[in-house]
């Protein structure tokens, strides 16, 4: 841990690299997913083919993803978001539409009855009924940002994968110690932070129907 504490700004200048990348994702994946999960429960038709183009996407190695973007994108930042946002998809969408269809339809029933409209039902019954499923692929989608986003650094687009990627050329483990340790701390801050927020969703939901 040498490396780490004689290069302290410069891991820290790559962790909030990899953090800001992180976020830009989460937020252009959660403003996609959102209404396509919507519109995959409304439209059933849609279910297979929309789940199954993204489950073949989930399924493209990361590097070569990011390769087949270089001509269009070229290198830095746009295509490695381009990228994870894609590779987000799968995991938010699924747990999306797993979280909306499993709403009871006897209170949704119940609340068409009451003279509910289809947005007031969304947003008063569904959405809130549903959270925590969104809440728990949003928070798998994140930390399979935080892992594949290190490979982004292959593409210039930094993070702290360019600690792995230097580490590994140069032959210097302290490095890549360094690289890893700072990942797996994000990753695992990240996954408390919002496991947390998840549960209180739950709590929150299960008092509401007590």
């Amino acid at each position: 841990m040498s490396y780490f504490f004689s290069n302290f700004s410069y891991v820290m200048q790559l962790f909030g690299q990899h953090l800001r990348m992180t976020l830009i994702v989460l937020f252009i994946s959660l403003l996609i997913s959102i209404p396509l999960g919507i519109l995959v429960v409304r439209v059933r038709w849609l279910h297979g083919p929309v789940l199954s183009i993204l489950g073949v996407i989930y399924t493209i190695p990361s590097l070569s993803l990011f390769v087949l973007l270089l001509p269009l994108f070229g290198l830095g930042l746009k295509p490695a978001i381009i990228a994870l946002v894609a590779y987000a998809q799968l995991l938010l969408v699924r747990n999306w539409v797993i979280g909306l269809t499993s709403v009871d339809k006897a209170v949704l029933d119940a609340a068409r009855g009451m003279g509910m409209s289809s947005w007031q039902r969304f947003i008063q019954i569904e959405f809130p009924l549903a959270l925590p499923m969104l809440l728990a692929g949003t928070r798998l989608a994140t930390l399979s940002t935080i892992g594949i986003g290190t490979i982004a650094a292959f593409i210039n687009a930094g993070g702290l994968g360019v600690l792995l990627f230097q580490g590994v050329i140069t032959s210097n483990y302290d490095k890549i110690v360094t690289g890893s340790i700072a990942v797996s701390a994000l990753a695992i801050a990240t996954n408390y932070l919002l496991r947390f927020f998840e549960r209180r969703a739950d709590l929150v939901i299960r008092g509401d129907a007590k």
